[in-house]
């Protein structure tokens, strides 16, 4: 099905994307795309390198000119988000994504797409490539491990780059220029757990929460989505409070920046209450979809028999942890006040895993206010203590801070305007572009976030639209025409 791409246009761009769906590139796992790009650039002549955390960093001189253009920097991450249905059969190390071509739309079966960021790194690959556009001085800084720690951006050095204008190709909205962006913080809890034996007048079940369209826990979290994990345990809560069920083990979303599509547990109920515990499941299931109806209209909330386990939770740790789950928060917390569309402090309870006398959370923060982001991760990080969890903040980045005077936004804007007939929206982004912490490794940069439209990435929902593809084509290799001279 991925040969369907290359009757696209324009066609420089899905040929590109074609050939990065083809190499599996999961977060930490980019070896293969890596290898790729290096011996992509070599077969053009291009100068390219391995930076220290293993970056990608290719070189194209100006064109007939152009010499005298400001440097750019085309910049995009190489990694994507592995997600699937619970029903597809893939290897995210291993196997090819496939792709499928579905109106208007571009989309995988049943996986995530790669098109974050791989549409971006199609765009880079197709202007280095290029021999008709005319630009100045360019760079591609393809990055690593964006999506699970933004390790490449963190670790880039001083120095190494020599342009001044970054382009980010990795924001989802066609028509949209982004200048700034929230910043994060993981907030990582650990616990252990006394394990007790199973009573033999106790019946197991497996229960499971799915259905949930999930997403971009930033870009997706204002849309107010049902969180698996936050439904499960307000269940499980309940039911050992009427049904004195036992928790044996339980597991729900697999990345802190997804909102959880999932969720499952075992437990056991006593015999005496299985089949008033069998109707609440049925009821809560019917209140979860009322609840939640505008937003999850494919919410499935089952019990499924099971053999008995062979422990469970003793029943303070099991009340403790419901409690903790409970009372973290989960969605938006403050929206911004000249965008009220836009959250400005957030969080996602993306994982929980309880098994083997361990029990495991990871949060997400985002907030465009460091202060905000702050205090947000200290009040979470108050209720794990609380609870007598271990927990602590990982992977903190800064956000980017709008400059409403840069000079390519002027350009852009222009180019737009010029092109497409409207001036394009100007906006902050709640999520974690690498913009922060490049900007912050390089603070003369001038920098814009652009890109085309993508719904539900982070998801096997996701999809791109192929008319935005050609028009965030044309935007950027006019942009490379009208790139200011150096001063």
């Amino acid at each position: 099905m991925n040969n369907d791409l290359l009757n696209l246009e324009p066609k420089v761009l899905w040929k590109n994307f074609r050939e990065l769906t083809l190499i599996p590139r999961p977060s930490k796992k980019e070896e293969k795309i890596r290898a790729f790009m290096l011996s992509w650039a070599k077969e053009r002549n291009l100068e390219a390198f391995e930076d220290d955390i293993k970056n990608i960093i290719i070189r194209k001189p100006a064109t007939a000119g152009f010499e005298n253009r400001r440097g750019v920097i085309l910049q995009a991450h190489l990694d994507m988000v592995p997600q699937k249905n619970s029903d597809k059969n893939h290897d995210f190390e291993k196997d090819p994504i496939t792709t499928v071509v579905d109106g208007d739309w571009v989309r995988a079966d049943k996986t995530t797409l790669g098109s974050d960021n791989g549409i971006g790194v199609a765009a880079a690959m197709s202007v280095l490539e290029s021999t008709d556009l005319a630009h100045g001085p360019i760079e591609a800084l393809f990055t690593i491990d964006e999506e699970t720690g933004m390790t490449g951006a963190f670790n880039l050095k001083p120095g190494i780059l020599q342009g001044d204008i970054l382009l980010n190709l990795d924001s989802e909205d066609e028509g949209e220029l982004y200048i700034g962006c929230a910043g994060g913080i993981d907030i990582i809890a650990n616990a252990l757990y006394q394990a007790k034996d199973v009573s033999e007048d106790h019946k197991a079940y497996k229960l499971s929460v799915s259905g949930l369209k999930g997403g971009h826990s930033g870009i997706d979290i204002p849309l107010q989505r049902g969180n698996a994990n936050k439904l499960l345990f307000r269940f499980l809560q309940k039911a050992t409070q009427e049904f004195k069920i036992r928790l044996s083990k339980a597991e729900g979303g697999n990345m802190r920046n997804a909102i959880p599509r999932e969720s499952e547990a075992i437990v056991t109920v006593p015999s005496e209450h299985s089949e008033a515990f069998l109707e609440a499941v049925i009821a809560y299931e019917k209140l979860f979809k009322s609840e939640l109806k505008a937003v999850e209209p494919n919410l499935s909330f089952k019990a499924e028999h099971q053999k008995l386990p062979k422990s469970v939770l003793s029943k303070s740790d099991a009340r403790t942890l419901y409690a903790t789950i409970r009372a973290i928060p989960h969605g938006p917390v403050r929206f911004l006040d000249n965008q009220k569309d836009i959250p400005e402090t957030s969080t996602n309870m993306g994982i929980v895993k309880v098994g083997k006398g361990e029990i495991y959370i990871a949060n997400l923060v985002r907030s465009s206010g460091e202060s905000q982001k702050e205090d947000l991760a200290c009040r979470i990080l108050s209720i794990f203590q609380l609870a007598g969890y271990d927990a602590e903040t990982q992977g903190g980045y800064p956000g980017w801070q709008p400059n409403f005077d840069s000079p390519i936004l002027e350009s852009m804007k222009g180019v737009y305007n010029s092109k497409f007939g409207k001036i394009p929206e100007i906006k902050i982004i709640h999520a974690g572009l690498e913009c922060g912490i490049l900007g912050s490794i390089y603070p003369n940069w001038d920098m814009i976030s652009f890109g085309p439209t993508i719904r539900h990435p982070h998801s096997p929902d996701e999809k791109v639209n192929i008319e935005s593809v050609g028009k965030f084509w044309t935007y950027l290799t006019e942009t490379l025409c009208h790139i200011p001279t150096k001063a």
